[in-house]
């Protein structure tokens, strides 16, 4: 098992295996093909050894590891489906499992976060973790006031993990991209690095949770654990009891999983005109579903500030693509600089069709059936180095403050996908973007 302390040769050299056991496995399989075996089941046979792989050791070693791990996996049901089930099993996993952090040096962290007196603000204290994650791991407890908490503790040596596992990760930005091929992973590690001093903040972590707990305080369908204490690396809040969204995805009823992708929706698209803020961590490890129907937010490290609501151009933009006005969106996409001007002549209205004609499906509907063969099919198209969406998609860009918003809208929907959901994305859209609907 790793220490997420354990020195930074030491964990580069176990990220090392990767690429390796790639080309291994890649002149292994040359090999058999040469030798007359079936093609698809030496490649799916490569496929399933290279998941096991990855996915194994992001998990191993938690820090950035894991971190990009979790962010891969809410694209899992864009993965073929000859290859899917050993990554959808691996990605499961890092959504909500990691080694734990022994009882002693918890306790070690208690004293430095909370002081040596830490026990008397407790009734209770669990020394087994109820969740681990990338960064840190959740205890179960009771406050000296009776309520049942959640202990959110930050492994020592983090920070150090978080940074160097970022920094060897980007080079390995085209490996990780054959193995999650919905996830735009240069972009994603791009963001992961700019946002790593923020998912080491567990103080402002706790002061973006209390916003939205104070925005959602009483909502009839969303809930977020108010915060008790907290400190540079520990956040105490109140516990919820809910089912896990990767529960829900793997064996909820139809009404449950349409449900659930509709909440999570409209909670990422109305957050920023709410609160003024944007939840960036989507993947399903972040949400349960109450018996009560709410759904249960956790995780506000990683939070983009947006403090009028979405970009200003985002409504426009999605209505054009919707209403196939190509010729205005290519304007509108210059103007918010998606198409930068030395790429200007270079980007037709057709080019801007074929590129977004999978994506705007769900606007074309009142109600859209997400699932795994649409998000497939998108992102076969997305990554076909050959096809013209690819290369559309070289002369495009996204600014900067569309960053983590693309990301997220992909994350829910690559959740839908999962969740094999119906959802109103269009209506959910109409109701909280400005410049969606024509005035």
């Amino acid at each position: 098992m790793a220490d997420i302390t354990e020195g930074r040769g030491r964990r580069n050299a176990k990220l090392a295996t990767l690429p390796l056991g790639m080309a291994g496995r890649a002149a292994k399989g040359f090999g058999k093909r040469l030798a007359g075996g079936d093609r698809e089941e030496i490649n799916a046979e490569f496929m399933e050894k290279a998941a096991e792989q990855l996915f194994a050791v992001l998990g191993e070693l938690k820090g950035g590891a894991m971190k990009v791990g979790q962010a891969m996996s809410v694209m899992e049901a864009a993965i073929p489906e000859e290859f899917g089930e050993p990554f959808r099993e691996a990605l499961t996993k890092l959504q909500a499992e990691a080694p734990p952090l022994p009882a002693k040096k918890v306790h070690q962290v208690l004293d430095t976060q909370l002081g040596t007196a830490w026990r008397e603000r407790f009734s209770e204290f669990s020394d087994t973790p109820a969740a681990s994650a990338s960064i840190g791991q959740v205890h179960r407890g009771v406050w000296k006031d009776g309520r049942e908490v959640a202990v959110k503790i930050q492994y020592p040596g983090a920070d150090h993990a978080l940074r160097a596992d970022l920094k060897t990760l980007s080079r390995m930005s085209s490996l990780l991209q054959r193995m999650s091929p919905g996830t735009d992973v240069r972009s994603l590690m791009d963001e992961l690095i700019a946002r790593t001093e923020d998912e080491l903040d567990y103080q402002g972590e706790a002061a973006n949770q209390r916003a939205f707990a104070a925005e959602y305080d009483g909502d009839p369908d969303f809930v977020i654990p108010k915060i008790v204490a907290s400190a540079p690396k520990v956040v105490v809040s109140e516990w919820i009891t809910g089912r896990p969204l990767s529960q829900v995805i793997s064996n909820g009823t139809k009404a449950e999983r349409d449900s659930a992708a509709e909440k999570l929706a409209i909670f990422e698209v109305s957050a920023p005109y709410r609160v003024g803020l944007l939840h960036g961590d989507p993947h399903p490890g972040n949400f349960q579903v109450l018996d009560d129907g709410r759904l249960a937010v956790f995780d506000f490290g990683a939070v983009g500030i947006y403090p009028d609501g979405l970009p200003a151009a985002t409504g426009p933009i999605l209505r054009l693509a919707r209403d196939r006005d190509y010729p205005a969106l290519v304007d509108a996409m210059i103007d918010a600089e998606f198409i930068l001007e030395r790429n200007r002549d270079r980007v037709a209205p057709e080019d801007i069709e074929s590129y977004l004609r999978t994506y705007v499906d769900p606007l074309m509907s009142e109600r859209f059936h997400f699932t795994r063969k649409w998000l497939q099919k998108a992102a076969g198209r997305a990554t076909d180095i050959k096809g013209d969406v690819y290369k559309t998609s070289r002369l495009l860009n996204v600014p900067a403050e569309y960053v983590m918003v693309f990301r997220v809208l992909g994350g829910c929907v690559g959740i839908a996908a999962q969740l094999d959901a119906e959802a109103p994305y269009r209506g959910i859209i109409e109701r909280w973007v400005p410049g969606f609907v024509e005035n």
